[in-house]
């Protein structure tokens, strides 16, 4: 039997595939047998009973004592209350009566109908709604989307000047769970500011999208904002995009939000399968522990052949890294789980990194992405009987193959088209694939310690530049990074304390300034 005949075999064994989704996962073309399936299935069997407590309402986040919830916004009938059923389907309500009304013009800006929305927010509350609006956006877009994702203020410049023009038209979404994030936080005000410069009041254009009772939601109340729309704390940031987080801003695009739920929960039925082989959640969490031989040891490369489809693997590395990346298991042991993951588009990764992909170090394997539907419009032949189109699939098929002949394992996921529904079936394959791999390995998908301590940092690091500053103001002879540290009793923080200088030294408005040396530990600082 030729290598071509068994891979046709093993397609035709291992696909998973529905049609009424037009979805197909295939993961023939990685290197398991019948073996790893069988001493795997009560393993499999396990991590989907705990998939069906957690949809039942089974407390998951132990750090918090808080339930996980994002499947009930796709199906509310599976939440475990009624109160919890109706909050869905009321804020599912009140999303599409303030989008009509913003639609219709009846909720306008200072300077008429919006035209742009202006979305702000960090992490999942960001990335899910950019990997929407660029995959299912266009030319016909109700209202023009931008946003802000972090806390630069060039970043931050920059989207407020390309907005300036028609910022009495522009609407804008501030999602903090919280209300005290400090990247959404910074921001707010840095946007409100810009409001008012322009002389225009922001209540009239802000719409909060928050916890209750937050510091947010009880600026919003008070300052008399446009609307403000619930997060819930079974709702984590990552998985958020299927709640008002994601709904409101895809919605106000122009984007059929209903479609794109309806998807999701098309997905999340067939990944309730039992049958393993049936299930393609289960089919993609398995592969990712052979592949990486259930300790993560291989990267995942997201190459999706569809410009659309640019941001998922963005989108997915923090889904995948930040519930999948943990020192300890849920017994207290440590571990250091986690799979890393990039990923840009084909076929522009012809020309960049799958060079190394075929010859270099063997350390990852690919998740293709095709996509059946080349364009709405009329294609043209850029040769002879040959569209863009077909050279975008055969890159991608070429490519496959010559991974594959060169030991490079891979998996397949195709869709028939780029549409909320598919949208919204990838986003709800990959969260329960990660929920399930997360079981094989006994990690905690729904917590995330570290980026909890990467705020505590961020928190020491900024009180440490408050002590700085006085220090040097209160002096005006030059010193040393050393003397400073050692002024303000942090001896030990000395690195700390020069790359503090550097950025005060860096920006006038501290009115520091830095006297250059060969070596770091010469360099002084003085008060200028």
């Amino acid at each position: 039997m030729t290598e071509g005949t068994d891979l046709w075999k093993r397609y035709c064994e291992y696909l998973v595939t529905d049609r009424g989704l037009g979805f197909s996962l295939d993961v023939s073309r990685v290197r398991f047998d019948e073996a790893y399936l069988e001493s795997m299935n009560p393993a499999m069997s396990k991590a989907l009973d705990a998939m069906t407590a957690l949809e039942g309402g089974a407390i998951a986040n132990r750090d918090e004592n808080r339930m996980v919830g994002h499947y009930w916004l796709r199906d509310p009938e599976l939440a475990p209350s009624e109160e919890i059923k109706n909050a869905i389907r009321d804020a599912t309500g009140s999303i599409h009566g303030f989008v009509r009304q913003v639609h219709d013009g009846n909720i306008r800006g200072a300077g008429g109908p919006f035209e742009n929305l202006l979305h702000i927010g960090i992490g999942g509350s960001a990335l899910g709604p950019q990997f929407v609006s660029q995959a299912l956006g266009g030319a016909n877009d109700r209202l023009n989307a931008h946003f802000i994702d972090n806390t630069d203020p060039d970043g931050i410049d920059r989207i407020l000047e390309r907005l300036g023009p028609k910022l009495d038209r522009t609407l804008v979404t501030v999602t903090s769970k919280s209300g005290g994030t400090p990247e959404p936080r910074n921001a707010m005000l840095e946007t409100q500011a810009a409001y008012e410069r322009a002389g225009l009041g922001y209540a009239r254009h802000f719409v909060a999208i928050t916890g209750e009772g937050s510091k947010l939601d009880r600026a919003a109340d008070g300052e008399g904002w446009l609307g403000r729309f619930p997060i819930w704390d079974w709702v984590g940031g990552r998985t958020s995009v299927l709640s008002a987080v994601g709904l409101l801003p895809a919605a106000l695009q122009g984007i059929d939000i209903d479609a794109l739920v309806r998807g999701a929960a098309a997905m999340d039925h067939l990944t309730r399968v039992p049958e393993m082989r049936r299930n393609p959640a289960s089919m993609l969490a398995l592969m990712w522990h052979k592949l990486g031989n259930g300790r993560g040891e291989k990267d995942m490369v997201v190459l999706p052949y569809k410009d659309r489809l640019l941001l998922l693997s963005r989108y997915l590395q923090q889904l995948v890294m930040e519930s999948l990346g943990k020192e300890l298991d849920r017994a207290g042991n440590v571990v250091h789980q986690g799979i890393a993951v990039y990923g840009n588009k084909g076929s522009t990764d012809q020309h960049a990194y799958v060079q190394q992909l075929r010859d270099g170090v063997a350390n990852f394997f690919v998740t293709f992405v095709q996509v059946l539907k080349d364009r709405d419009g009329t294609p043209i032949d850029v040769q002879p009987g040959t569209t863009s189109g077909d050279y975008l699939a055969g890159f991608l098929l070429g490519t496959r193959q010559a991974l594959y002949d060169n030991g490079r394992d891979s998996i397949t996921i195709t869709i028939d088209r780029v549409s909320p529904e598919s949208v919204g079936a990838l986003i709800a394959l990959y969260d329960r694939a990660v929920g399930l791999y997360a079981e094989l390995v006994d990690v905690n998908a729904y917590h995330q310690p570290g980026v909890e301590a990467g705020k505590k940092a961020a928190a020491a690091v900024l009180e440490l530049q408050r002590a700085v500053v006085e220090q040097v103001r209160a002096t005006g002879s030059a010193r040393t990074a050393e003397e400073i540290a050692a002024a303000v009793e942090r001896s030990d923080e000395v690195e700390t304390v020069f790359k503090i200088l550097e950025h005060l030294a860096g920006n006038a408005r501290f009115g520091i300034a830095m006297e250059p040396a060969e070596r770091p530990d010469l360099v002084t600082f003085r008060s200028s």
